[in-house]
């Protein structure tokens, strides 16, 4: 160590030997307070590194109060270096003792050989929140022996910990925090841990010291008052004499999940302040226990526990506590009692935990109350009326629980209250219209209740009101004029508001966000705002050219707009500089498409009366993510150019249009698409094989076009394709396939009907449909295909056309368990194969309208998901298999037009298939065909055998649009249904036969299902 610090000394002597004299001149006239070999190596210390605002972690800074800035700017050769910036000297020698350099842009690496370490009176230094580069911290920190306090938290250093910190015995504070890639090992601990007796304040956070003995630390120094040590990887038990030390106060453990602590009974001498045990394992009822004596502790973190026994009544000694964090957590029971005793108590925190109860009365007594956040806490019930005791309350929040019936009068007591936040509950009534209430409210969120009647008064006159949240209630009547002029946010959406829309609103010069989509308003609106950025009047009675006063809102701020589904019939001009979503679908806009805005990201005019060809200047926009023109009338040939748009497009919709050529190679390496849809249109030609660089796309529809070539193989090596939509096309020979890689193995739409394939049925594809086989969705994540939420936040869902039933269905939303095979209106032939039978979760199968021959394999009994079923139009033979009863869900059979023989099976779902299932074939007999079963050959089951129960099934629900009907039988019905949804818990089969008219066995009855969900484009 010795030898060490001789061989810096000189090095520095040379340093200021080599600078000396071209700095004599200048300095010759100055005072200087410190000495010039001290500022020499600030300068060389400065040289070392730049410095650039993209380096400044201004957040992480702003969260620490420290202000950022490049503070080596100040440094100038020649001037005094006690007046720099993050410089400190002694105010009788000039030594620098102290250097904060925090958040100060720094880029680079410090050597061993940095001129830092020529600065041995060094008492104070401070390099947190800049970037060295993941580099190691050298060990040479071990020479500023005179160190009392360092600071390098955060400062983007790596590697292992030197053990050289262990020599700096003069360190009252030490802080390594959240380098995160940087570990500890126990030899440098130790020495730490022995050698540091000083020391008070010890942050370790975010290193990684799972390779640590916790036990070294029972040897801390009793003078240490403050320990970090959260987000470590600790494993093993946590002496329990580390809580016991006289002078700690605060200590931090959080998020070590495979820490053991061992918490000592602590007693009325303890001062400790501060405990985190968040996501510690191990937490529970009797731990917690154990330090419900403290009379000094404050601030109590407990979150992630499991509370079997819920909180224990001794936590009512913690006469002290004012912060309780006990989220994320189970609890047995509602809000435990032992936490409404804690009358000092300011913040409450049980969010994201789980209770089976309501909120005891007794949360009232919790007067001294400022912060409550209940959020998403399994809560029940109704609103405690005592919760208006809590005077001193600002924030409040009951967001997505389960509380039902009325808003308690009481909660207008609450005059200190700020944010008021009890959204997506079941509340019913009005909301209180006390003209005091919330003085002092910044924001009000009751969106997605059941709330009804007129907006309270004071919601127009509340000066500090700043975000409106009522949107997806009821609220009717008008809306009054806005008397202040702070609002920023307003969302009205989905309610029954009538009459004109304020006045008022052009004199809110702060708003930024206003939506009032699905009402009944009408009139004018003038924006007085400059800052506009989100702007949603879909499902309005907006009609004619989209208004004049409309082009100047937000024009240069302008981020969302929605005018989807009015009466706009024309567009002149997209004059937004800053648009990201722009939805003009389900209007009437007729002309030429309009190009948007280069920033725009998402673009839906689709459902108009647009004309004319696509125009190549939609090429010009910069980064598109959704892009759908469909259900128009545009013509011409699909651009070349959208070869530049594939790395961006997530979705390209253009169905239902008049486009013709062939479809152009325009999917580039590095394509986005995950949607594909081009039904629909005249588009001929092969199929061009650059889709194959589209690795992410999940739907591929290409149905209802004029596209002929033989079935493109390759197709299989789109890893996540799950829908495949060629029908209706003149695709020709047959579909076999060569290789030895799985085929297909995410399909769960396979759709080739009416083509003119030949040869027998894919028996290779079909036994490598895995998602068939064992589908698996976690439908709390994502319900229907496509439902998709980007940087933007934008929701979209997938369309698809598809025979179900019998019918020709258009599914405006396809659910992520539908599975279907559609092989019909082909030349297949030859005998449908038993591996059929494996595709346990497949819905949908129809092979009809072939050449198939042979018996029904009996192994389609084994389709236990099985929905609808047809093999009408082929050439089987033989009877039908009594296997087929054992399909519970089977709610559609057609097997007419064949050669089938023998008695139908009776019983379950059988017994409400009418004729049509059977017709055309001759040698059938049985219910419900007039020709009985003989004597001699009694039908395969002659009971009903309908189940007591139903065993589990996942509900699904099916939204579509019936778009024609008019297959397999030969009868052709016109027919306009909306929103068609199946949700029951038990077989359609078993519905059908309760409800069957027809044999009159039960009168119909109707079961709604009541259905909600968010807006979607």
């Amino acid at each position: 160590m010795w030898s060490l610090q001789k061989a810096y000394q000189f090095l520095c002597l040379v340093l200021f030997l080599l600078i000396f004299q071209a700095n004599l001149s200048s300095s010759s006239s100055i005072t200087q307070l410190c000495s010039l070999d001290e500022a020499t190596a600030l300068i060389q210390f400065k040289r070392s590194f730049s410095t650039s605002e993209i380096y400044s972690s201004s957040e992480s800074c702003a969260a620490a109060g420290i202000k950022s800035y490049a503070k080596t700017d100040s440094w100038k050769e020649g001037t005094d270096c006690c007046a720099w910036d993050g410089v400190t000297c002694d105010n009788i020698t000039g030594q620098v003792i102290g250097l904060d350099l925090s958040c100060s842009w720094l880029y680079g690496t410090i050597p061993s050989n940095s001129s830092l370490f020529c600065l041995p009176h060094l008492q104070k230094l401070n390099l947190a929140f800049n970037h060295f580069h993941h580099s190691n911290m050298p060990p040479n920190f071990g020479l500023l022996a005179s160190l009392v306090y360092l600071n390098l938290s955060a400062a983007n250093f790596a590697g292992q910990v030197p053990s050289q910190f262990s020599h700096l015995s003069k360190l009252v504070s030490l802080d390594l925090s959240w380098n995160r890639y940087q570990s500890l090992d126990n030899h440098a601990l130790k020495g730490v841990v022995h050698n540091l007796a000083e020391v008070r304040q010890l942050f370790l956070d975010g290193i990684d010291m799972s390779s640590i003995n916790p036990k070294v630390l029972m040897n801390l120094s009793s003078s240490s008052r403050t320990l970090g040590l959260e987000s470590c990887d600790l494993q093993r038990n946590f002496p329990e004499n580390v809580f016991l030390l006289p002078n700690l106060k605060l200590l931090s453990l959080r998020y070590n999940e495979d820490l053991i602590p061992n918490l000592p009974m602590l007693n009325r001498s303890n001062h400790l302040l501060l405990l985190d045990l968040s996501l510690v394992s191990s937490l529970s009822t009797a731990s917690v226990a154990s330090i419900s004596n403290s009379q000094s502790l404050k601030y109590l973190y407990l979150s992630g526990a499991y509370f079997s026994e819920g909180l224990p009544n001794s936590m009512a000694n913690l006469s002290s506590l004012v912060d309780l964090d006990v989220s994320d957590s189970f609890f047995s029971g509602g809000l435990p009692d032992s936490i409404t005793n804690l009358l000092s108590l300011e913040d409450l925190d049980v969010s994201y935990s789980f209770f089976s109860g309501g909120l005891p009365d007794t949360i009232g007594n919790l007067i001294s109350l400022k912060y409550l956040d209940l959020y998403s806490a399994n809560l029940m019930g109704s609103i405690p009326r005592s919760l208006g005791n809590l005077w001193h309350l600002s924030y409040f929040d009951l967001s997505g629980n389960n509380f039902s019936g009325k808003i308690p009068s009481s909660l207008a007591n609450l005059t200190e209250l700020e944010f008021l936040q009890i959204p997506d509950n079941q509340l019913e009534g009005s909301i209180p219209d006390e003209i005091a209430a919330f003085p002092n409210l910044i924001s009000l969120d009751l969106s997605s209740n059941l709330l009804d009647g007129m907006l309270p008064s004071w919601l127009f006159v509340a000066s500090s009101l700043k975000y409106i949240y009522l949107s997806n209630n009821k609220f009717s009547g008008p809306m009054k004029e806005f008397q202040r002029k702070s609002l920023e946010v307003i969302e009205l959406w989905n309610n029954k508001l009538q009459g004109p829309i304020p006045f008022s609103i052009s004199q809110l010069v702060n708003l930024t966000t206003f939506y009032l989509s699905s009402n009944h308003l009408s009139g004018i609106v003038e924006f007085g705002s400059k800052s506009l950025q989100g702007l949603d009047l879909s499902n309005n009675k907006i009609s004619g050219k989209i208004p004049k006063w409309m082009w100047d809102v937000g024009k240069d701020s302008l981020i969302y707009l929605n005018l989807s589904h009015n009466s706009l019939t024309e567009v002149e001009q997209l004059p937004w500089n800053v648009i990201v979503f722009l939805d003009l679908s389900s209007n009437l806009i007729k002309g030429d498409l309009p190009i948007p805005p280069l920033t725009t990201y998402v673009f839906s005019i689709s459902n108009n009366k647009l004309s004319g060809k696509i125009s190549p200047l939609i090429c010009d926009v910069s980064s598109p993510g959704l892009l759908d023109l469909s259900h128009n009338n545009l013509k011409g040939s699909i651009p070349q150019c959208f070869e530049y748009l594939s790395g961006s497009l997530r979705m390209l919709n253009l169905q239902m249009d008049k486009l013709h050529g062939i479809i152009p190679p325009i999917f580039m390496d590095g394509c986005q698409l995950k949607n594909l849809n081009l039904n629909g249109n005249k588009l001929e030609g092969p199929l061009t094989r650059s889709i194959i660089n589209c690795e992410s796309l999940e739907v591929l529809d290409l149905g209802n076009n004029k596209i002929n070539d033989t079935f493109s193989h390759w197709l299989r090596r789109l890893p996540n394709l799950q829908v495949l939509v060629l029908r209706s096309n003149q695709l020709h020979g047959s579909v076999h396939s060569n290789g030895s890689i799985l085929f297909f193995s995410n399909i769960q739409i396979f759709d080739l009907w009416s083509n003119n394939f030949t040869g027998p049925l894919p028996v290779s594809y079909i036994e490598d449909f895995e998602a068939m086989i064992n589908l698996k969705k976690d439908l709390s994540v994502r319900s229907y295909m496509g439902d998709q939420e980007d940087r933007y936040g934008i929701f979209y869902s997938y369309s698809l056309q598809i025979v179900m039933k019998g019918l020709n269905v258009e599914m405006v939303k396809v659910n992520t368990m539908l599975t279907s095979i559609d092989l019909s209106n082909n030349n297949f032939e030859g005998e449908i194969p038993e591996v059929i039978g494996k595709l346990n979760s497949l819905i949908g199968l129809n092979l009809s309208h072939n050449n198939l021959n042979g018996s029904i394999p009996i192994s389609i009994g084994n389709l236990s998901s099985l929905e609808w079923l047809d093999l009408s139009s082929n050439k089987l033979t033989g009877m039908i298999p009594e296997r087929l009863l054992d399909v519970p869900w089977l709610s559609f059979l057609n097997l007419s037009d064949n050669q089938l023989v023998g008695c139908i099976p009776g019983g379950k779902q059988f017994n409400t298939f009418e004729n049509s299932s059977y017709e055309g074939n001759k040698g059938l007999r049985g219910f419900p065909l007039s020709k009985d079963c003989s004597k001699n050959e009694p039908p395969q089951s002659t009971q009903s055998n309908m189940p007591a129960e139903d065993g589990p099934k996942a509900n699904i629900a099916f939204g579509w649009k019936v778009v024609l009907t008019g297959y397999g039988c030969g009868l052709v019905f016109g027919l306009v249904v909306g929103y068609v949804v199946f949700k029951t818990g038990k077989p359609k089969w078993l519905v059908a036969l309760v409800e069957d008219g027809h044999h009159k066995r039960r009168k119909m009855s109707k079961i709604g299902n009541r259905r909600s969900g968010r807006r979607r484009i």
